[in-house]
């Protein structure tokens, strides 16, 4: 998974409350729904929406096989206004919020830009047409907490679940953890790994094992990327979460809320991990073209086989762990790293930080509430959800039930969701099967959720059969160190080696424009220092440059800006145990 990393908020929200506030004469404007009727069973006239998607990466009118299920049962057509592929930024969602009608089907932000949205009069109350929603309706706690305080129905969340806060929302393999070429580690004797200081002499004896690729390029342990760093180096953070933090500012958050950390204290996990680095560098295990690439290029890097060791799953599997490289036994797993204790992101009961809306221009708001409840349905589920996650397409063409009723997929789902350009009948859409699924890319339920008809996941990754077919000698061997693990998530779960924060749906306050100022000129230096200290040749180099780095932010407010994250951290931590008490 990479992890899609936005900031809405900000001076941009400042720009746009503005402009919301030229919407409406009151500057509380409420649209609400003029039916409350229950939802026909068919729809006579086609109609086409546009569809205002700030997580779409596509444009256009949505074309194949998920156009043709969404036009067979509402008659619709969805026009995609994606803001990511129309240049990036707020500019066209403040253009057309001046205008006064951002779309008809709104995938937005909760926090600000939901509120604004709602004082501005740009979304509709569907209060009335949510009594039919009944799909949407298992999700009923979390629409009651993101329309909470606001005198009526606007928004649906997104990412929902019915299963407890405090269990996983992960997949078969968490978001972090110390993925590193299983095929050398085993050449090299499968030598003990106790701590993150001790994955060096392994990666160094494995760099030593294949030190050229087959592409005749170099082999490089680590090789680092810039294009996320953000209050901190963001690849130093990462081995942070392999004990259980994660950031909040300039705040280590543990997952429990038994500790929180500054980054820049000389004994924090960020600090420690930035030495990871630069004894890396001292080893020669380092790629020295790691301060200039970006993530494409160290992709195309793990692709080829010119580096040993990932901090994500969903980037070194996706690009190493091709079907000829596991029948051969090489591919990425997770290390038998001792000490370690994987932060994972519980499941939000409220739902994830977007939600969905209907815009209060839409022509027929309860067509589009009958395709919004669908998509909260088993068969939306299985159709609209993301790939990446697992989506087994629709029943009939992806996958079906075997003579034991469990499900399967079929012929041309293997080649389909195997990503080779699979050509879908002409009775289901026409043309490939990846160009073809959904648009929107947001997932309202969760793909580990479990389709009550079936007894197994939504996605197909879960399902037995699929297990039993892709197991090859790769999974094979790893599972035979790791105690017969089924997945990683198995393996962490089984040994406790993973530690779930309870999805809470926290949303982190706007910074005020001095925390702001101060922010942005603490964190340029903090990321400078930070890669100056993963480069540096010795550990007195190392220890001037961390000296260099407190000093500097010290003198800019550093103090003001970690009391705010600080209490941040804290009033997250407290909404964590709120849901799980709650929940359970």
């Amino acid at each position: 998974m990479k992890i899609s990393r936005r900031s809405l908020l900000g001076a941009a929200a400042a720009g746009t409350g503005l402009a919301l506030a030229g919407c409406s004469s009151s500057g509380s404007s409420t649209t609400s729904a003029p039916t409350g009727g229950p939802f026909p069973t068919s729809w006579s006239n086609e109609q086409q929406i546009d569809v205002f998607d700030g997580l779409a990466n596509a444009m256009g009118v949505q074309p194949g096989w998920f156009a043709k299920m969404v036009h067979d049962k509402f008659n619709l057509k969805l026009n995609i206004i994606a803001p990511n592929v129309a240049g990036g930024g707020d500019t066209l969602y403040n253009t057309r919020v001046s205008a006064g009608n951002l779309g008809d089907f709104i995938v937005t932000d909760q926090g600000q830009k939901l509120d604004d949205l709602v004082t501005g009069g740009l979304v509709m109350d569907i209060s009335a047409m949510y009594k039919n929603m009944t799909n949407t309706a298992a999700f009923d706690a979390a629409v009651k907490h993101i329309n909470d305080g606001k005198n009526g129905i606007f928004a649906l969340p997104t990412q929902v679940s019915d299963l407890k806060p405090t269990q996983s929302s992960e997949g078969l393999d968490p978001t972090f953890g110390p993925f590193l070429r299983w095929d050398l580690y085993k050449k090299v004797g499968y030598p003990q790994i106790g701590t993150l200081e001790d994955l060096l002499p392994a990666l160094k004896k494995m760099q030593d094992a294949a030190p050229t690729a087959p592409n005749g390029k170099k082999v490089y342990a680590l090789s680092l990327f810039k294009d996320w760093d953000g209050n901190m180096m963001n690849n130093a953070k990462q081995p942070t979460c392999y004990y259980g933090y994660d950031e909040m500012g300039f705040v280590l958050a543990k997952a429990d809320g038994s500790d929180y950390q500054s980054i820049v204290d000389s004994g924090s996990q960020y600090v420690r991990a930035l030495r990871f680095f630069a004894k890396a560098n001292q080893m020669g295990l380092l790629d020295p073209e790691s301060p200039t690439q970006n993530y494409d290029t160290l992709f195309s890097k793990f692709q080829n086989g010119q580096v040993l060791f990932s901090f994500w799953p969903w980037q070194c599997q996706a690009a190493y762990n091709t079907t000829s490289n596991v029948k051969q036994g090489k591919g990425f797993e997770i290390a038998p790293m001792k000490d370690m204790l994987i932060f994972s992101y519980g499941v939000s009961v409220y739902g994830a930080t977007q939600v969905i809306a209907i815009g209060s221009k839409a022509k027929d708001p309860q067509r589009i509430a009958a395709f919004m409840d669908w998509l909260y349905s088993p068969e939306g589920t299985y159709t609209n959800n993301s790939q990446t996650q697992g989506a087994a397409g629709p029943k009939g063409l992806t996958w079906q039930l075997d003579s034991s009723g469990r499900p399967e997929l079929t012929d041309f789902g293997w080649k389909a969701l195997a990503g080779s350009g699979a050509t879908v009948p002409a009775s289901w859409g026409g043309g490939t099967y990846q160009n073809g699924s959904s648009w929107l890319n947001a997932t309202l339920v969760l793909p580990i959720d479990k389709d009550k008809a079936t007894g197994s996941e939504f996605s197909y990754k879960f399902w037995k059969t699929y297990q039993d077919a892709t197991a090859n000698p790769l999974s094979k061997d790893w599972s035979s160190r790791m105690g017969g693990a089924t997945s990683t998530m198995d393996y962490l779960t089984k040994n406790g080696k993973i530690i779930v924060a309870p999805g809470a749906s926290y949303v982190t306050p706007t910074d005020t424009s001095e925390i702001q100022t101060l922010r942005n000129q603490i964190k340029a230096v903090i990321v400078q220092q930070s890669w100056k200290m993963s480069l540096s040749t010795s550990d007195s180099d190392f220890n001037a440059q961390l000296k260099s780095m407190q000093d500097t932010v010290n003198g800019l407010g550093y103090s003001k800006v970690l009391a705010v994250d600080m209490a941040n951290a804290k009033a997250q931590n407290a909404a964590r145990v709120a849901v799980a008490k709650k929940f359970g």
